[in-house]
């Protein structure tokens, strides 16, 4: 059989694109899955001269493809990835690589790299942004795991990546799940953007009586600025469409109720459990919990009134307001889960780069925003930067626009519209410039309840009080 250059396990339409997207840049392909009609389909969809196999045997996906070969696994996270595995095994060698491009949890890519380092077999996750339309024609991609096996797999991720600057928009990140937790983490960002854009979006009609049109515009030349990203692009662009079967811009007619598959949560209970804080995608991710509640909204909206007393302001204040609370808080959620991050390369040993990541975010994913350029210059300064609000120039920024937040709450708060995710924001930024917090309380009252003990600020050790 032809001997190809690389193989994906998983035909839906992300496969299918990336192999695609693989066969424009001269490789040849193989595509496996037990759908007759998807590995036809692949076969199909590819041209004359490029060099594409579609099949539904596994014994003849794996035989087609050039050792040490290349697998990737395009399937549903969890069980689905070791039942592709386990049907893989039989015809797998020593010196074969096999990469999950899924979302899979950080623990069980651990886990997978075990077992297969026991046979030899390199394993790989790697986190994949940019929807059906990167793939097809450059996603941000970001894997880890052994970083000689990297180097089969170098020139095809860097062909077909997404370039910004003529650099393309993936690198060898890091050990073991490197790969699947940046991407986890990436997740947890975009959850994070995705509120507050929601959460301006919904200031500007219900607390500033904006008429569509005028939120429209707003978003769009925000897009036109500093505050340029992939998100508020196609907030833009949602915002124009009209439903065709009522004539209303769709948007308005568009349920409030939030699906998400669990990224954004994984992200904020790892947080917890390395005990760095990310209070704004904790928000977001319950602010879609409580989007499902539909019914008890309903019966509290008639019950728990508040009555606006918001001052008016002009148009003029109120969009400096907006974009100025909106570049901090966006920031703010950048320097909360790159502060994740760099806790989870010390605790897990992944050895990552935070340059890297910056860069390579900075095309074809979904979070991708021309702030990234600056942080990347941030840790480019200073490779060991805790947290980017250290920073000169970005916590100047922040310092800067500190006062639109405030004030984009302060009228929020009177308006009686929820800005959770501004307002974690916001004390996420007070809290960290702050020398002294008031947790020297919880010290004592955690002492007096079961004697747990506390430090002293004058000298060394534990103590204990008699407090009764």
């Amino acid at each position: 059989m032809e001997q190809h250059d690389f193989g994906i396990v998983g035909l839906g339409v992300m496969g299918r694109n990336l192999l695609l997207n693989m066969a424009d840049h001269g490789f040849s392909v193989a595509g496996l899955d037990l759908d007759t009609e998807k590995a036809a389909f692949l076969e199909s969809e590819a041209s004359a001269e490029q060099h594409v196999f579609g099949t539904t045997s596994a014994a003849d996906f794996v035989k087609s493809l050039k050792k040490n070969r290349a697998i990737m696994l395009l399937v549903p996270a969890g069980k689905a990835v070791d039942a592709a595995i386990s049907s893989l095994l039989n015809y797998l060698e020593e010196g074969d690589i096999v990469i999950d491009g899924g979302n899979s949890y950080f623990a069980d890519t651990d886990r997978r790299v075990a077992e297969l380092a026991a046979k030899n077999i390199h394993f790989f996750g790697m986190g994949i942004s940019g929807g059906e339309k990167g793939a097809r024609f450059g996603p941000s991609m970001m894997p880890g795991g052994d970083r000689q096996a990297y180097e089969r797999l170098r020139p095809v991720f860097e062909a077909i990546a997404a370039d910004v600057n003529g650099e393309p928009c993936v690198s060898f990140l890091g050990n073991g799940s490197a790969g699947n937790y940046v991407k986890m983490v990436h997740n947890g960002i975009e959850y994070a953007i995705m509120e507050l854009i929601a959460e301006s979006y919904d200031f500007m009609k219900r607390g500033l009586k904006y008429p569509d049109g005028k939120i429209q515009t707003t978003f769009e030349a925000w897009n036109h600025s500093e505050l340029q990203s992939f998100l508020l692009e196609i907030t833009a662009e949602v915002l124009k469409k009209k439903d065709e079967l009522t004539g209303l811009r769709l948007i308005n007619v568009i349920s409030d109720r939030a699906r998400s598959k669990g990224t954004g949560k994984w992200t904020s209970q790892n947080a917890m459990d390395l005990q760095i804080p990310v209070p704004v995608i904790d928000a977001a991710v319950i602010m879609r919990d409580l989007s499902a509640r539909k019914e008890e909204r309903i019966q509290a909206s008639s019950r728990l009134i508040w009555t606006n007393s918001t001052s008016p302001v002009s148009s003029e204040e109120a969009d400096i307001v907006l974009k100025e609370a909106f570049q901090f808080a966006m920031v703010s959620v950048y320097a909360q889960g790159f502060a994740q991050l760099r806790a989870a390369s010390t605790t897990y040993g992944y050895e990552l780069k935070l340059e890297d990541v910056a860069r390579i975010w900075r095309g074809g994913c979904i979070i991708r925003a021309a702030c990234l350029e600056d942080f990347r210059a941030a840790f480019r300064r200073d490779s060991s930067l805790s947290n980017l609000m250290l920073d000169d120039e970005i916590g100047g920024m922040l310092v800067d626009t500190q006062a639109g937040l405030r004030t984009l709450i302060k009228m929020a708060v009177d308006s009686g519209v929820p800005v959770p995710a501004y307002m974690a924001s916001l004390g996420y930024f007070d809290a960290y410039r702050s020398p002294d917090l008031p947790t020297n309380l919880i010290q004592a009252q955690r002492d007096y309840f079961g004697a747990h003990l506390y430090e002293r600020t004058d000298q060394e050790g534990l103590f204990h009080t008699q407090w009764g």
